[in-house]
């Protein structure tokens, strides 16, 4: 069982939310939280799987409280979905650096709100897979200088070719069909290079893709 935390000022959105998980054999909401400051208290108490956070919260914003809990070790498992009313808020791509696993504009259609809830579970991808390459773009052109080519030194040739191809947006089935191997095999190689290099998700992959040098602005297309 998904279990699910909602932390959003609107009592109308997280009702919404609510009926729509509560519905799925798989999913059930744990609690709510109306501010930010109440989010990570229930996250603390409660310690659900997955977290939809609105990004514009009184008390404690939804970006400040998701830093707290990607920085608290003991919230490790927890994933963070960024819930914001705009698809290219001005928040996410900070959302995204600051631990967040993704992103979801509150319209989404039903099924993307499921589906990004099982998919974050598992680390599989970034969240609503229309916005992913312009978020990419976004955060090449903000990127800081690489970091020290040591970075990736514990990674075999084919998982810096993985990690480059995750950065460019590539899903599981794209970097198979790229590298002529089963979707399996790349998701193994995905999930090798995360723990190495300690990433949350697939969104920090591609945060330490660009950090790295591996990946650099212009590569998209």
């Amino acid at each position: 069982m998904i279990r699910v935390l909602l932390a959003d000022d609107q009592s109308l959105v997280r009702a919404g939310f609510r009926a729509l998980l509560d519905a799925q054999p798989d999913i059930e909401v744990a609690g709510e939280a109306s501010d930010g400051e109440e989010a990570l208290r229930r996250v603390r108490e409660l310690r659900p799987d997955v977290v939809l956070m609105d990004i514009r919260m009184p008390l404690l914003d939804g970006l400040a409280a998701t830093r707290r809990i990607t920085e608290d070790g003991a919230l490790a498992d927890v994933k963070v979905v960024m819930l914001t009313t705009f698809e290219l808020d001005e928040y996410v791509f900070e959302a995204i650096r600051s631990g967040a696993s993704g992103f979801l504009v509150k319209d989404t259609e039903p099924e993307e709100l499921l589906r990004a809830v099982r998919a974050v579970v598992e680390g599989d991808a970034l969240l609503s897979p229309g916005v992913t390459r312009r978020l990419i773009a976004e955060f090449a052109t903000r990127s800081k200088e690489p970091a020290p080519a040591d970075t990736l030194a514990e990674l075999t040739e084919r998982e810096r070719e993985v990690m480059a191809l995750v950065g460019i947006g590539l899903s599981n089935e794209e970097i198979a069909r790229r590298l002529v191997v089963s979707p399996l095999t790349a998701k193994t190689h995905v999930s090798r290079t995360m723990v190495k290099l300690g990433a949350r998700d697939r969104a920090q992959l591609v945060v330490l893709a660009y950090e790295s040098g591996l990946v650099r602005p212009g590569w998209l297309g």
